[in-house]
């Protein structure tokens, strides 16, 4: 006995993609036909009754797409049930999980829906893989260079596969334990596998099951986005997710953009031997910081070489055998750039298609992403979202904060508004860019007067004794006054500097406080209280260790 089943496909980017689908596809024991549309982002297959649908969303995702059941598949079984929730939480990544974990504390019976593997973005696709690629890049770059005098280091790439596999089985680990385990021990969460697609106000359709609730939290996530180059939605570029899961290093790697994902990938595979350009369209890259911090890190960046190409306006895309040649008008002069690989990194979308919003009135704002109030409620009383489907800020600790308060608001009735005070973020490249707070452009925008500090790492002197002075850390205060507004910090382990400034923007730790404070000699965060003593004297004149 056969069955037929549908899903929806994510990560195709021509038809080849879809081919290729298809034969994995056909490949899964117990599947005896497989066909895909690239144009309608589907796969449909016959396959024998009892195969697991983990089954196909594995064998998507090993190729870098991701499936999830189609709403009426037709999948295995056939209830038309429905069943009855305090809180139904549409995703299961950092938002969802944390919605739902919040709300079975609060003695909450919860349906948590996914269409496609468990874990949302970060750990299947996202931070997790692409930070341990990271650091095997920067364990190889460290072997291959040193600073110190009378040291031969003569490391070297082995086996490319096997550091894949090793990002794999991470992913895999985390995914289990943090996710798939904890939903599964955590009393009240029932796990829905299928498409949701609201049909009615308080009801959500999953296959052949209604999932019925007066409250519902909206943690559906994103995927990247395709910007209106002419020829390169045809080309066949590659997205994050699957420039992580190539089987072999890119040659030439091409780089559109240049904000966080775009830069720690372009070094990572820099470090592991491909050659790689970086096209960015602003004048800088991350274009919405300081200039002093994008230029040093660009500067750091070419003396690995990598090309930085700034003003660049990508007019056209092409693909033959050779590889991509991309039209790029430059500072008004046209060039072009030629790769073995192309990977876009030019933002993202929220995966709302498949909700049917407008069945029930949830308004989205002109980019897509849901419109919420500061209490994280829709337009529709009783629906919340949460994470990337509501846009910036979009990291997986605020989606996790952010999928709480919701909880919280859905099942008390509560007003607890989101804030962002005192957020810190980072940049993963190498030195390491962080910041929290103002900087001199928004508060100048702000109409806000400040005093800024920065200390250079060479005069710090864990910089020094490490022989890797590249960066600076710089502070903002208030004119005149004592209180912190902001840090930028542009240095090894930035990431874990920034956060004193951040509990000091956040409890009001003036910047007197943070000079008095004891901080251990030659570590990184003693450059915090340089940078604070530099408000007031010439940190050069004073004693390294007094």
């Amino acid at each position: 006995m056969t069955e037929n089943r549908t899903y929806s496909i994510e990560g195709m980017t021509c038809d080849h993609c879809a081919q290729s689908l298809a034969e994995a596809l056909r490949a899964v024991p117990g599947v005896k036909t497989a066909e895909v549309s690239f144009k309608q982002r589907r796969a449909k297959i016959e396959a024998e009754a009892g195969v697991d649908d983990e089954r196909v969303f594995d064998a998507a995702n090993a190729n870098g797409f991701r499936a999830s059941l189609a709403a009426g598949s037709g999948a295995k079984g056939t209830r038309s049930d429905e069943m009855n929730f305090d809180l139904v939480v549409i995703g299961s990544g950092g938002a969802a999980v944390a919605a739902a974990l919040e709300a079975s504390g609060l003695g909450a019976s919860v349906a948590v829906v996914e269409r496609g593997t468990i874990g949302g973005t970060c750990v299947n696709v996202g931070c997790v893989p692409s930070k341990t690629l990271i650091r095997a890049a920067e364990s190889l770059h460290r072997a291959q260079s040193t600073p110190f005098q009378g040291i031969s280091v003569r490391g070297g790439l082995i086996n490319y596969k096997e550091v894949l596999e090793q990002k794999d089985e991470l992913v895999g680990n985390l995914r289990q334990a943090k996710y798939i385990d904890i939903l599964d021990a955590t009393p009240g969460i029932s796990l829905v596998k299928g498409e949701g697609a609201f049909v009615a106000r308080g009801k959500l359709r999953v296959g052949n099951r209604v999932l019925r609730s007066d409250r519902f939290v909206i943690a559906t996530g994103s995927s990247p986005s395709v910007p209106p180059i002419p020829g390169l939605s045809d080309s066949g570029f590659l997205t994050s997710t699957e420039l992580m899961d190539l089987k072999e290093l890119p040659a030439e790697l091409l780089v559109l953009g240049g904000r966080y994902v775009a830069l720690e990938l372009a070094q990572a595979f820099s470090r592991l031997g491909s050659r790689v350009t970086i096209i960015q369209r602003s004048n800088h890259i991350l274009p919405t910081e300081d200039d002093d911090l994008t230029e040093a890190l660009s500067g750091y960046l070419s003396e690995e070489g990598i090309d930085v190409i700034t003003g660049a306006l990508t007019t056209a895309v092409q693909r033959n055998d050779a590889g991509y040649q991309l039209k790029v008008t430059v500072q008004g002069r046209s060039k072009t750039f030629s790769g073995s690989h192309l990977f876009a990194a030019t933002g993202r979308r929220p995966n709302t298609a498949a909700l049917h919003l407008d069945t029930v009135g949830v308004a989205i704002a002109s980019d897509g992403t849901i419109t919420v109030g500061d209490h994280l409620e829709t337009s529709v009383p009783g629906i919340f979202a949460a994470g990337d489907v509501i846009g910036n800020p979009a990291f997986v600790y605020t989606a996790a904060y952010e999928g709480r308060v919701a909880a919280r608001n859905a099942l008390n009735g509560t007003r607890e508004a989101r804030d962002y005070k005192a957020l810190p973020w980072v940049v993963f490249t190498d030195p390491q860019v962080a910041g929290v707070g103002l900087d001199e452009r928004t508060a100048a925008e702000a109409g806000i007067a400040v005093d800024v500090a920065t200390l250079p790492l060479s005069a710090l002197p864990r910089a020094l004794a490490a022989r890797d002075t590249r960066g600076f850390i710089k502070l903002i205060k208030e004119r005149g006054g004592e209180r912190l507004l902001g840090a930028r910090i542009l240095a090894p382990e930035a990431g874990d500097i920034i956060m004193e400034p951040a509990l000091a923007i956040r409890h009001g730790i003036s910047v007197d406080d943070l000079v008095g404070t004891f901080h251990p000699y030659l570590t990184q965060a003693e450059g915090i209280r340089l940078a604070a003593q530099s408000f007031n004297k010439d940190v050069s004149e004073l004693s390294c260790c007094a």
